[in-house]
């Protein structure tokens, strides 16, 4: 299935494609995820629901109905269409095409932005406490509070799930790049993002490698051994990226269209291989050891070239790369330390902390 605005997945397989799944072969399936329907339909409700909120809260009504015009809800929405297509359908194995790298990874980022945006709005506490929620607010009748508790309660557990989805040791990401250095240096920061979502990429493939001119000579073949030569440099580097084979797709005359020359790159990239099997166990994201007296927390981050800033936010340790924040909840047992220093090594961050002798029991 596709999210990608662009829905070039019909055109791949040259056949025409809806929001539900279409059998396109035996056994294959594919559909086209339609977040403006999705948005016309399951986001009416909730708005309604939300604006109850604002309401409550002293919002004008005219100021709730813009703020509920959320940027982003379209994206969130085709993840959890996905989310349920995968959960309801009979099918072994989920094959999701994105759109490009930034457009993904603000779509894979949203579950848990849209979280704590929730949280922050209306927190876990106050969902549950039903009948005070008319009186806190001043709503006119605690039946509309109840339902908007009930409607936003099960956002909160969709966004749990969608988390939990992306975030199983059986969901990968596959990255699919050309092999060229600006590329790869946008593939490390990519994957350095992902692991700081807690998501794996098993693998990566690298399309359009020019054909090897072999003995030829003349002023072509000289252009394909340069360029080639210039592909494969790329293509050592991305060797190291510790997200499994770099596997690589030759550039072809004609456009692969159809299942037939689908098929064909298929066997060309995977040949006897299972499609399916990616790069190995999955690593922690975060994991802490003890170190003589001091503890460390681990981070399983491929940095690289990366802006890289550490903060400590009351009982959360903030991790910023290339712009992009990550807050991570401290364990209880560093809630009472101190950060006394962090390093970068081949395993990825590494944060010490140290007793604080003010908090830490005597």
């Amino acid at each position: 299935m596709s999210t990608d605005p662009a829905h070039s997945l019909g055109d791949a397989l040259d056949v025409p494609l809806g929001p539900e799944p279409t059998e396109v072969d035996h056994g294959l399936h594919a559909a086209l995820v339609d977040p403006r329907a999705l948005v016309d339909g399951a986001w009416r409700e909730l708005r309604g629901h939300l604006r109850t909120v604002l309401a409550g809260a002293g919002v004008d009504e005219l100021d709730a109905e813009e703020l509920t015009v959320l940027p982003g809800v379209e994206e969130l929405l085709a993840l959890a269409e996905v989310r349920r297509l995968a959960e309801t359908g009979p099918w072994e194995a989920v094959v999701v095409d994105c759109g490009p790298t930034a457009e993904t990874l603000r779509l894979l980022a949203l579950p848990e932005a849209f979280a704590g945006y929730l949280e922050r709005l209306f927190p876990t506490h106050r969902r549950v406490v039903r009948g005070l929620l008319a009186g806190v607010a001043g709503s006119g009748t605690a039946e509309r509070w109840d339902a908007t508790a009930d409607a936003l309660g099960r956002l909160a557990e969709n966004l749990e799930r969608l988390r939990d989805l992306l975030t199983d040791p059986t969901t990968a990401v596959r990255l699919v790049l050309t092999p060229e250095r600006v590329v790869a240096a946008e593939t490390r920061r990519t994957v350095t993002a992902l692991a700081l979502q807690g998501i794996r990429v098993d693998g990566v493939v690298a399309n359009r490698l020019v054909p090897d001119p072999g003995t030829g000579a003349g002023p072509a073949a000289d252009w394909l051994r340069t360029r080639r030569a210039e592909q494969h440099a790329v293509l050592a580097e991305l060797a190291d990226l510790g997200t499994g084979r770099v596997r690589t797709v030759e550039h072809r005359a004609a456009e692969p269209v159809g299942l037939p020359a689908l098929l064909e790159i298929a066997r060309g990239l995977y040949g006897d291989d299972d499609p399916l099997e990616g790069g190995g166990p999955r690593t922690p994201l975060v994991e802490l050891v003890r170190e003589d007296d001091d503890y460390v927390l681990r981070v399983a981050l491929a940095v690289g070239d990366s802006e890289l800033d550490l903060a400590r936010v009351g009982d959360d340790l903030a991790i910023t790369l290339d712009g992009r924040r990550k807050l991570i909840a401290l364990p209880p047992l560093l809630r009472r330390c101190l950060v006394t220093g962090a390093e970068l090594d081949e395993t990825g961050l590494a944060v010490r902390f140290a007793p604080d002798p003010e908090l830490w029991m005597r």
